[in-house]
């Protein structure tokens, strides 16, 4: 609406003078022409690209490409800045996590002959933006802010702005924290890629949901609902009694009722990294995570008691391109079947 009444009423902004009044419309008799007065009342009427062509427009978005692509470019020379001290991992360590896209599901086997489904999660453009100290965020544990998935600044404020040009990076789609360790924590501009996780590591897939509306009890708590026939009529979906009878006197809390469902945030916990693609940053993560197709998701390691060991000595405090480990194109666990490989007897 205020876009609307901005383009609509910019020829009459120089006409219309003196405190903002509200629209109406006069009494008038009958054979008289109705009058109404207008006025400007939006408070910012200027876009980026409302006194720009199309070809203008155009070279602004190709142009603000390029630049944040070298800049992400020059944050990785070693020459930039002193890095910070890395340490090594131990059993209370608690590494950051990494934000990918979810790009859809595909099956895997086993060399015994065992078929898994898989997520394949993607790592686009995953950088630390800030990093909070103990002290300033609850006096428990550091927090680091991570970015995902580089996003235009057009439509962004200034003020919004101003923690990804203290990093270096460009404005990033998805932002979200990571509780850390004092020794796991990582300097502002690091790149993160999916060689943070190995092959037979163990993580949480936080997302939000899809969202189903409001839906009755047999979609969204499972229920069984009335019988078919046999005189039932229009019960056959409902939820039947409630439970509480004269006594109580009403419906306890947390009663499974016919409501909305889906759009809410969901973890999926310990789930295994069957593959590591290096070179497109993808995730092969066991069983299917929340959220739909292209949403972002948070990855982090397992916080499963059964599953902790099985994350021992990882890229600590994350893996580091520039690094002296030189890894393949691609990761397998070492019960996963290889295409390309001997069939086993």
């Amino acid at each position: 609406m205020a876009a609307w009444t901005c383009r609509l009423l910019g020829r009459l902004a120089a006409r219309l003078q003196g405190p903002p009044v509200t629209v109406y419309r006069a009494a008038t008799s009958r054979g008289s022409i109705p009058t109404v007065q207008c006025v400007r009342s939006v408070k910012t009427s200027t876009w980026w690209d409302e006194h720009l062509t199309e070809d203008n427009a155009n070279f602004m978005r190709r142009a603000v490409a390029e630049e944040y692509k070298q800049l992400t470019v020059d944050r990785l020379s070693p020459l930039k800045d002193e890095p910070w001290p890395r340490h090594e991992w131990d059993e209370k360590s608690r590494r950051v996590g990494l934000v990918a896209v979810k790009l859809g599901m595909m099956p895997v086997w086993t060399k015994s002959g065992e078929r898994h489904v898989v997520t394949m999660l993607q790592v686009q453009d995953c950088h630390v933006i800030k990093h909070i100290p103990k002290e300033e965020y609850n006096g428990q544990t550091a927090a680091l802010i991570i970015g995902a998935k580089n996003s235009p600044p057009f439509y962004r404020t200034e003020a919004s702005l101003e923690m990804f040009r203290n990093a270096g990076v460009p404005p990033k789609q998805k932002v979200t924290t990571f509780h850390v360790t004092d020794n796991a924590v990582i300097k502002p501009g690091t790149p993160l890629y999916a060689a943070h996780f190995r092959p037979g590591q163990y993580v949480d897939v936080t997302a939000k949901t899809i969202g189903k509306g409001f839906q009755g009890v047999m979609k969204r708590w499972g229920f069984s609902g009335q019988p078919a026939s046999h005189g039932q009529t229009k019960t056959h979906r409902r939820p039947g009694s409630l439970g509480p009878g004269g006594d109580p006197a009403k419906v306890f809390k947390g009663k499974k009722m016919p409501g909305k469902m889906g759009n809410v945030f969901d973890t999926a916990f310990g789930l295994k990294v069957w593959r590591v693609n290096t070179k497109a940053n993808i995730l092969y993560v066991n069983g299917s995570v929340p959220g739909h197709r292209n949403c972002l998701v948070k990855v982090r390691d397992t916080i499963l008691p059964h599953r902790v060991k099985k994350n021992s000595n990882p890229p600590f405090p994350t893996f580091f391109a520039d690094g002296d480990e030189e890894l393949p194109e691609d990761l397998y666990d070492e019960n996963m079947f290889q295409f390309g490989e001997p069939i086993p007897d």
